[in-house]
C-alpha cells in the first residue's frame, strides 16, 4: 500500500470525508499531520502543496489535492491503482 499524508484539522467537514474515502478503499494507517494543533505545519502544507485549505493530500509524495480531488481521482477510477503502487 502506498504511504499516505493527509494535512487536516479536528473539526473540516471536508477532511472527515477523505479519511472516510480513503478508509473505504482500505487505507487506515497513514500519516495525519494536525494543522489546528499545530500551526507551524500549516506554513509547511503551503509550502509543499501551494494551498491554503485542508485537508491536502499526498500519495506516495504526489499532491492528490483537496477532498474534492480525492473524490475526483477516485471516480475516474485512478484512486486504487494509486494506493497499490505502492505496495
Amino acid at each position: 500500500m502506498a504511504k499516505v499524508k493527509i494535512f487536516t484539522t479536528a473539526t473540516c467537514p471536508f477532511c472527515i470525508r477523505a479519511k472516510d474515502l480513503l478508509a473505504q478503499r482500505g487505507v487506515n494507517d497513514y500519516e495525519e499531520i494536525r494543522v489546528d494543533i499545530d500551526p507551524s505545519q500549516r506554513t509547511v502544507m503551503m509550502e509543499v502543496s501551494g494551498r491554503r485549505t485542508v485537508p491536502q493530500i499526498f500519495i506516495d509524495h504526489q499532491h492528490i489535492g483537496g477532498c474534492d480531488d480525492l473524490v475526483d481521482l477516485d471516480r475516474r477510477g485512478g484512486l486504487v491503482p494509486l494506493l497499490n503502487a505502492g505496495a
